[in-house]
């Protein structure tokens, strides 16, 4: 806790552990939104082959 708190009051500049946590954090959201795409890219694609299917075997 006190090493948290040290962190907190310390006024230098960044260092590579407060770099590599803010890295971090920007891979999570990162593959998270890239996880939300692919879920919406699969599901359009899904739909657009059902209806290319549906267009070329007929009503």
């Amino acid at each position: 806790m006190n090493a948290f708190l040290a962190l907190l009051r310390d006024e230098q500049g960044a260092t590579l552990y407060e770099y590599c946590l803010l890295l971090a954090l920007v891979a999570v959201v990162a593959i998270t939104g890239l996880n939300t795409m692919s879920s919406a890219i699969s599901t359009g694609l899904v739909n657009m082959a059902q209806a290319l299917t549906k267009g070329q075997t007929g009503p």
